[in-house]
């Protein structure tokens, strides 16, 4: 009798949501409310005798077109979505520790003051430290900004990594970036006290060294850190045109901890720039470490890291293996992506940057089609997906670079660092397939968008790994300014996928199938919400200033249709929100961003894309700061929204809040007068709404007198432009 086999240790599991057949038919049904709604808009433009009412309804039919065209696309969220669950403790049981594949962890910093070093050196010890072989990971720092201060920070790293990396093995803890360790309720004994002290001893060499603005000569304590600093200018930023600068700060092969382990690899790569040849932002950084990485180490699994998230359980790793070695989905498998998650959101998250939607809600509902998009960070990926589809391989042009090529030599052999300078040489891609077929792809300063997309069109897959705890914690920005830019630069890249020849609809839907295609295009056309957010701040509130219905009375039938239109996007939305962990606090502060971005970062963000496509040159690539001053995170923490700077972005913001609360007060006094009650409800109550979401922007510009009110300039500027528009208005809604 032949023994029965026992089955495999389970790795996965997955389960599909329970809300799947509420969503598909609650899709039937709002879509017949939607035609409904057309079927109206159609009646009263057909019936149109004056200008006024055909201008005014045809506003308000583009408006809802775009509504409309962005519900039908964000209901392939809502078709399949699924949830999966990992057993990273049978890893052990499939595969020898021995046998685990090489990690490259890539990390990319741009500018020393926006992204403070000792940031960047918590996210590669955090790393550094996992619960996996040492020898099999290796920690690689694009720095774009060239600076002395990075390298000199991740070289004192290195010697406090020699303790850090024993300590947290030894203690088993789980919060293994230096800074949230100790800054949280940690056991204290005197070796933890010793270690503390080597990490503030660590943080104020660097701190000062930032401070002063360069490496003094009390820092360089032998002749190989002379040749390391002697590259930089006395400003501590990098030469114009310099070479590619390449710093094996530790080896694995020479350098081992205080209990005699090896380190992981930490290498600094600071690429070649030039004016005359583009650098493509941070595609083009990631795309050079992919090169690096190649020629040094060439690990089969990449992590992806933003220089501020740090990993937030030590065996993350081994959660992206359930899924990188389950046989049945290692054939099409480009990427695991984690939630992008955050820490050091105030109570309320005031300025929304959880993003919920994007970062949970949505790639749940992805995964159950191709997989999700990849969000730029936390994502672990096949080092073959970079290089063409599954079945068509795309060859660099050196097979040292291919995904499959072995690399027999330590990272310090010279003809090691001889390749790795030269493929981060400026003019290196040129005429070569990087950033178009190979690597991280150009054309879209929302790189990582792009990129996913790009995958999924070539017939990969990808899978959302979302555990309890969060794998990874970033940090926010704390300024309303930055946040709005974030957006913009985010709007004008999703735009140039959107008219590109890879357009989400007629190339998209082709590739990847009509779900997966709408999904893709809801992110594509994301800034096209400005045009509705636009209309139905200002155009409402102009009729309803001069006593002009334009929505149905009270008492029509139409009435109703609205208001299930409106109760039933709302409540749908802020269900999901709140089943995934969020408050109504939180989902207000999220309704209400989303009608400020609209009226500021994709507003400019399409003027900007549209210029730029005309050959208007604009501003560029702005980093996001991740530095804030002690005034300013006191202001965050107590929900006070920052409106200090003078900006071109807060004027649409200070209009709309004018206009709506002139139209509010007015459009009340009507109210009580008016014989047509019943016709103004509608606009009263949508007006009534924007006076609620403006709140914090009337106490900036009334009531604050700290340094974060509504600065003078963008008040009067506002003023200006409000009365001009209700003035140049008020003929045509009268």
């Amino acid at each position: 009798m032949n023994a029965t086999r026992s089955p495999p240790p389970l790795l996965n599991t997955l389960t599909p949501s329970r809300r799947t057949a509420f969503n598909r038919a609650f899709a039937a049904v709002y879509t017949c409310a939607i035609v409904a709604l057309f079927y109206r808009h159609t009646q009263t433009l057909l019936r149109s005798k004056t200008f006024l009412s055909f201008y005014v309804t045809l506003a308000l039919f583009v408006s809802d077109l775009i509504l409309a065209f962005m519900w039908v696309n964000g209901q392939a969220f809502r078709m399949r979505p699924v949830y999966r669950k990992e057993f990273p403790e049978n890893i052990e049981k499939v595969v020898k520790t021995s046998d685990l594949p090489g990690l490259d962890v890539f990390i990319c910093t741009a500018d020393p003051y926006k992204e403070p070093p000792m940031s960047v050196v918590n996210t590669a010890l955090s790393v550094m430290s996992y619960d996996y072989p040492t020898d099999k990971i290796s920690v690689y720092v694009s720095d774009d900004g060239g600076s002395a201060f990075t390298l000199f920070a991740f070289m004192e790293a290195a010697r406090f990594a020699a303790h850090w990396l024993p300590y947290c093995r030894d203690k088993d803890i789980d919060k293994r970036s230096p800074d949230e360790y100790f800054a949280a309720n940690y056991s204290r004994s005197s070796e933890t006290e010793k270690i503390k002290k080597m990490y503030e001893s660590m943080r104020m060499k660097v701190e000062h060294v930032v401070g002063i603005g360069k490496v003094g000569e009390e820092y360089i304590t032998s002749e190989e850190d002379r040749r390391a600093f002697s590259k930089w200018n006395s400003d501590g930023f990098s030469r114009q045109n310099h070479p590619a600068v390449i710093q094996v700060i530790s080896d694995k092969n020479r350098d081992k901890d205080i209990t005699g382990h090896c380190l992981p690899n930490l290498v600094y790569v600071s690429r070649q720039k030039n004016k005359t040849f583009p650098h493509h932002f941070k595609a083009g950084a990631l795309n050079v470490l992919v090169r690096v990485s190649a020629a040094m180490t060439n690990a089969p699994v990449i992590l992806t890291l933003d220089c501020d998230t740090y990993s937030n359980d030590p065996r993350t790793p081994l959660r992206a293996l359930c899924y990188v070695l389950d046989p049945e989905m290692q054939k099409n498998l480009a990427y695991v992506q984690f939630p992008q998650e955050f820490h050091g959101l105030n109570k309320n998250d005031i300025y929304a940057c959880e993003h919920k939607r994007l970062y949970k809600i949505q790639q749940v509902g992805l995964d159950g089609l191709i997989g999700p998009n990849y969000l730029g960070t936390s994502c672990f990926f096949r080092r073959r997906a970079l290089f063409g589809g599954p079945s068509t391989m795309v060859s660099p042009e050196t097979k040292d670079l291919s995904p499959d090529y072995v690399v027999n030599q330590p990272i310090t052999a010279p003809s090691v660092l001889e390749l790795a300078h030269h493929v981060a040489g400026c003019n290196y891609e040129s005429h070569t397939k990087w950033g178009s077929k190979i690597g991280f792809r150009y054309g879209s300063l929302s790189e990582d968008y792009h990129t996913g997309y790009h995958m999924k069109c070539e017939g990969w897959r990808s899978l959302f790994c979302y555990p309890e705890k969060p794998a990874f914690l970033g940090d926010v920005p704390c300024n309303l300014l930055d946040v709005l830019g974030q957006n913009k630069r985010w709007a004008i890249g999703l735009l140039e996928v959107a008219f590109s020849r890879y357009n989400t609809i007629t190339y998209g839907v082709k590739a990847i199938g009509l779900l997966m295609g709408l999904a893709y295009s809801f992110f594509a056309f994301w800034p096209t919400y400005a045009i509705p957010i636009i209309t139905y701040s200002f155009l409402p509130q102009l009729a309803l200033l001069n006593g002009v219905s334009i929505f149905p009375k009270v008492s029509e039938p139409w009435f109703l249709l609205y208001i299930f239109l409106f109760l039933g996007s709302y409540g749908q939305d802020l269900f999901e929100f709140v089943i995934h962990g969020g408050t109504m606090h939180r989902w207000w502060s999220d309704q209400r961003m989303w009608m400020m971005r609209g009226l500021s970062s994709y507003m400019f963000g399409i003027t900007e894309f549209f210029l730029k496509s005309i050959g208007i040159p604009n501003q560029g690539f702005n980093v996001t700061s991740k530095v804030t001053d002690d005034e300013q995170s006191k202001r965050y923490e107590q929900g006070l929204f920052e409106f200090g700077v003078p900006s071109s972005l807060f004027v649409a913001l200070a209009m709309a809040a004018m206009i709506n609360l002139s139209s509010f007060i007015m459009g009340l006094i009507n109210f009580l007068k008016s014989s047509n009650r019943e016709g103004l409800v509608m606009q009263l109550v949508l007006t009534g709404s924007i006076v609620m979401n403006c709140l914090p922007v009337y106490q900036a510009m009334m009531l604050r007198s700290d340094k974060g009110k509504m600065h003078l300039k963008t008040t009067i500027r506002a003023a200006i432009l409000a009365s001009a528009v209700y003035v140049v208005a008020s003929p045509f809604t009268k």
